[in-house]
């Protein structure tokens, strides 16, 4: 159950901040509650000291305490509580707004107190802004890109281009505001793209490939009007890049791609479907390339269904220790009770036991499982695939990892791309709101049995092809499938 949605990113969805806080609902009470339940709860804190040390540790609590004290409204505070719960790692961890409770409070506080409602503006109609497009002869920023939740209209002025909002699925933006700015003055280059609470993020990386798809720094945009036709090998690769779904292709007549954007429990119903789909082709190609690039992690079951077709060896996997405490221990009873986990009744019977076995060892870390070690033995060796790549970058975390541990046990399987994120060691994830109730405090219920004699937190994993810069993105697909084909 781990999900790098919340760990990659510290996850501010929305910072519909209130103008003041009320009296009990401050900063620095807030970080006080956030310090405690972190400290007697997440399976990583004693570790992550033991690494670093009880004086760096002094010295971050007071840093922050005194960070806290200027903190005004929520969007103030959230980065700095962040701030601190990064010390002990760059993943599963969290400060995440709960976006009912903001809802109130913006009703309470009145619409017309948006803080974003002075926001520089580029009014542009859009049915205007259409025509002058039509009219152009060449092909640059200019244009109507999407990158959600908005579409977003880049006009040139002077020697900017100023990008604007056409369309928001995020409240606290509005049509007309200047979303992003790319400026090529003086003969230089350099942007700066507004997050979702308007903070500035600067990047001197402006790039289009082929003719339709633009990355600022690592915000990828894409082009949808005017529409230009693409190359073939841009447009394949911006499909897989932009899509929510996973799917199978046939590259040639020795090679299927295999691509899945996501290992959320909520696609291993899909992930399942395509496989079943695709079953007999895969068992009877030569070779299948497995992209999992820009992962988001999930639950490892969304896997589950990959690793028979892929096998050759028992798959070991090394278990994880729970910190037992009234409140992690809480999750289990959540398993049972709440209807959104979808626990089945053995899961539940399961979730029961385990809640029994940790009450009795509070204080203690316990392996809910007989053994260290997981052995995982299929009946079938599949002669296809025979060669099996696997396309991996630094977005890879989480559940994506553990995924990489157990196929990569396999004879058939290679590594291609880049280090992954390396999140793995503290797991398991759970969220507890705040005593005011605006917030969620993000933190993890396990830590792994690997530590210390294999460690991936801060690490990574390894490709065993490492694709380096001077391969494009684009090509890594086509430079896998000429690696397993011998080319």
């Amino acid at each position: 159950m781990k999900n790098i949605k919340a760990t990659f990113a510290f996850f501010l969805f929305t910072l519909l901040s209130i103008s003041t806080y009320a009296q009990d609902c401050n900063c620095t009470k807030n970080f006080e509650w956030v310090k405690k339940t972190f400290e007697e709860n997440d399976a990583g804190f004693q570790y992550a000291i033991k690494q670093k040390g009880d004086q760096a540790y002094s010295d971050l609590n007071k840093r922050i305490s005194e960070k806290v004290k200027s903190a005004k409204t929520f969007g103030d505070c959230s980065p700095i509580l962040y701030e601190w719960l990064t010390f002990f790692r760059s993943g599963h961890v969290s400060i995440r707004p709960i976006s009912k409770q903001q809802s109130s409070q913006s009703v309470a506080n009145n619409k017309s107190d948006n803080q974003f409602a002075n926001w520089e503006t580029l009014p542009v109609d859009t049915q205007d802004f259409k025509k002058y497009l039509d009219k152009k002869k060449t092909s640059d920023y200019e244009g109507i890109w999407d990158t959600e939740p908005y579409t977003i209209g880049i006009k040139k002025k002077g020697d900017q281009y100023i990008g604007f909002i056409i369309e928001s699925g995020a409240e606290t933006w509005t049509k007309g505001q200047v979303k992003l700015k790319l400026d090529f003055s003086n003969g230089k280059t350099s942007s700066v793209y507004y997050m979702r609470d308007h903070s500035a993020v600067e990047s001197k990386e402006i790039a289009i490939t082929g003719k339709n798809n633009l990355q600022i720094g690592d915000f990828s945009l894409s082009r949808i009007y005017p529409k230009i036709e693409d190359e073939p090998k841009y447009a394949k690769y911006f499909k897989s890049l932009n899509t929510n779904e996973p799917y199978i292709e046939k590259l040639n007549e020795t090679t299927l791609y295999f691509r899945i954007p996501s290992f959320q429990a909520s696609k291993k119903q899909k992930i399942d479907s395509v496989i079943l789909a695709n079953k007999n082709k895969i068992l009877s190609t030569e070779n299948l390339i497995i992209d999992i690039r820009n992962g988001t992690g999930g639950s490892d079951g969304s896997y589950n269904n990959i690793l028979p077709l892929i096998y050759t060896n028992p798959i070991r996997t090394v278990g994880v220790e729970y910190l037992s405490t009234k409140l992690n221990n809480q999750r289990m009873l959540d398993f049972i009770n709440k209807p959104e986990y979808g626990f089945n009744e053995e899961n539940k019977k399961w979730a029961k036991n385990s809640f029994d076995k940790l009450e009795k060892e509070q204080g203690k870390f316990v392996n809910l499982n007989e053994n260290v070690v997981t052995i995982t033995k299929y009946d079938t060796i599949h002669q296809y695939p025979k060669n099996v790549g696997i396309i991996i970058n630094q977005k890879n975390g989480s559940t994506d990892e553990q995924f990489l541990l157990a196929a990569k046990q396999s004879r058939k399987v290679k590594l291609f791309g880049t280090t992954t994120f390396g999140v793995l060691d503290v797991s398991n994830m759970y969220y507890v709101p705040s005593p005011c109730n605006e917030f969620e405090l993000g933190y993890s219920l396990s830590r792994s049995m690997r530590i210390p004699d294999f460690t991936i937190d801060g690490k990574g994993l390894q490709p065993d092809f490492y694709l380096d810069r001077s391969i494009p993105l684009y090509e890594w697909t086509e430079y896998v499938n000429k690696t397993l084909n011998g080319q």
